[in-house]
C-alpha cells in the first residue's frame, strides 16, 4: 500500500511540476487566442496522459479512477481545456477496452496509450443531446461493411482526432428505442470529415465540432461488442466515467476560484485594511472553501465505488451535478471579490467564469443529474 502512495505521489508531483514549467505561464494567451496547445498536448503524450486509464498489457498506465480524477483536478486548476483533450479520448478507448473484441483491441489499444491515434466519443447531434434515444444518424449494412449517414456536433477533439466511438441507430424501428443503437468505432476517411468549428464562450483551446457522414463505409468487424442493440449501453457506461471526469474539473475550477479569490482578498485594502478582515468577504471565502471540499469528496467516493467494479450511476451523478456547481458559484464568488477587476482578461477569474457554466451543461445536464439521482434513490430504497 505503502508503494502504491509513493508511486501515486511521484505521478502526481510530475503533473504539478509540468504545469509550473510548461503550462501555467502560457495558458491566458493561448486560450483568449483560442489556439490548440499543440505542444502541450505532445507533452501529455510524453507523459502517458493519452493512455492513463488504459491497461497496462496494451501500454497504457491503468490508473484508477481516483487517481485519475485528482490528476484532472490537478490540471483542471490551471486550464480545464487540457483535460477534455484526454478524457475524451480516453471515453472512447474504455469502451474499445470494455467491451470490444480482442482483434479490436489488440489493434487499437496500443494505438490510443500511445498517443499515435487519437479521438473522442461521438453521441451528441444538432436534434439529441441529453435524450441520446432520440439520435438520427443510420447505420445500414452492406455485405462486411456500414454505411453510415448523418452528423454529429459539439464533439471534443473534432477536427485533430483521428477516430471516434460512434453511436448510430442499426434499426431506426425498434421499441423500445435504445435497443435500435449501436457503436462503432471509426476513423477517418473518405465519407467521414470534420465540419466546422464550433465557436464557444469559455473552453476555449480544446477544438469542438461537427462531424459529417456522407456514405462513409467502416468495417462490421468496427462494431463495438459484435452484437447490434448493445450501443446505448455502452454509451452509460463510458458515461460513468466522464461525469467522474467532469466533477473533477468542478473540483479544479472550484479551487483555482477559491485560490484566486483567497490570494487578491489579501492584497485588496478598502477602508484601511485589507476585504479579507470585511465580514461580508468572509462569508463568501468560507462558503467557496466548504464547496470544494465537499465536492472533492464526492468525486473520491464516486471514483472508489467505480474502481471497485460497483455500480455509481447515482453516485458519479451527485458528484458531476454537485462539483460543476460549485464550479460555478465559486468561480461567480472570485468575480465579485474581485470587483472591476475580474471582469478584466488580466486576471484568470474571467477565465474561471467562462469555463465553468460548461460542467454545468456537458455529460448531461444537471437538471438530468437531478432526475438520475431521483430514479436511482426511488428504485435503491422501495417500499
Amino acid at each position: 500500500m505503502k508503494r502504491e502512495r509513493d508511486t501515486d505521489q511521484q505521478i502526481l508531483e510530475a503533473i504539478d511540476r509540468w504545469l509550473e514549467r510548461q503550462v501555467a505561464g502560457k495558458v491566458a494567451r493561448l486560450e483568449h487566442d483560442d489556439v490548440y496547445p499543440a505542444e502541450m498536448v505532445g507533452q501529455m503524450t510524453k507523459l502517458g496522459l493519452f493512455g492513463a486509464t488504459i491497461g497496462p498489457q496494451y501500454g497504457g498506465l491503468g490508473l484508477p479512477a481516483e487517481l485519475y480524477a485528482r490528476i484532472v483536478a490537478r490540471i483542471s486548476e490551471v486550464w480545464m481545456s487540457l483535460t477534455g483533450i484526454f478524457n475524451s479520448h480516453l471515453m472512447m478507448s474504455l469502451l474499445v477496452e470494455k467491451f470490444g473484441d480482442k482483434k479490436l483491441k489488440t489493434r487499437y489499444l496500443p494505438k490510443f496509450a500511445a498517443g499515435e491515434i487519437r479521438g473522442g466519443l461521438a453521441l451528441t447531434e444538432p436534434n439529441a443531446g441529453t435524450d441520446l434515444q432520440a439520435i438520427r444518424m443510420q447505420a445500414v449494412k452492406e455485405g462486411d461493411h456500414y454505411v453510415l449517414n448523418g452528423t454529429k456536433t459539439w464533439i471534443s477533439n473534432g477536427i485533430h482526432g483521428a477516430c471516434f466511438a460512434v453511436l448510430a441507430k442499426t434499426d431506426p424501428n425498434a421499441d423500445p428505442r435504445h435497443k435500435g443503437m449501436s457503436m462503432f468505432l471509426c476513423e477517418k476517411g473518405p465519407g467521414f470529415s470534420a465540419g466546422r468549428k464550433l465557436e464557444k464562450l469559455g473552453y476555449k483551446g480544446i477544438d469542438s465540432a461537427e462531424l459529417v457522414f456522407q456514405d462513409y463505409r467502416v468495417p462490421a468487424a468496427n462494431l463495438i461488442g459484435g452484437e447490434e442493440g448493445r450501443g446505448f449501453q455502452q454509451a452509460v457506461a463510458g458515461l460513468e466515467l466522464g461525469r467522474i471526469n467532469v466533477a473533477a474539473r468542478g473540483v479544479g475550477v472550484a479551487a483555482a476560484a477559491l485560490a484566486e479569490a483567497l490570494r487578491y482578498s489579501q492584497q485588496r485594502e478598502t477602508f484601511g485594511k485589507p476585504i479579507c478582515e470585511h465580514q461580508a468577504i468572509q462569508l463568501k471565502l468560507g462558503e467557496m472553501a466548504t464547496r470544494v471540499e465537499a465536492a472533492r469528496l464526492l468525486v473520491r467516493n464516486a471514483a472508489e465505488m467505480y474502481d471497485r467494479g460497483e455500480r455509481c450511476d447515482m453516485e458519479a451523478g451527485m458528484a458531476k451535478y454537485f462539483a460543476s456547481e460549485a464550479a460555478f458559484e465559486n468561480a461567480h464568488e472570485a468575480m465579485r471579490i474581485h470587483g472591476g477587476y475580474g471582469y478584466s482578461k488580466e486576471f484568470a477569474v474571467e477565465r474561471l467564469y467562462r469555463d465553468a457554466p460548461l460542467l454545468c451543461i456537458g455529460e448531461g445536464t444537471n437538471e438530468m443529474q437531478r432526475i438520475i439521482i431521483a430514479r436511482q434513490l426511488i428504485r435503491r430504497n422501495p417500499i
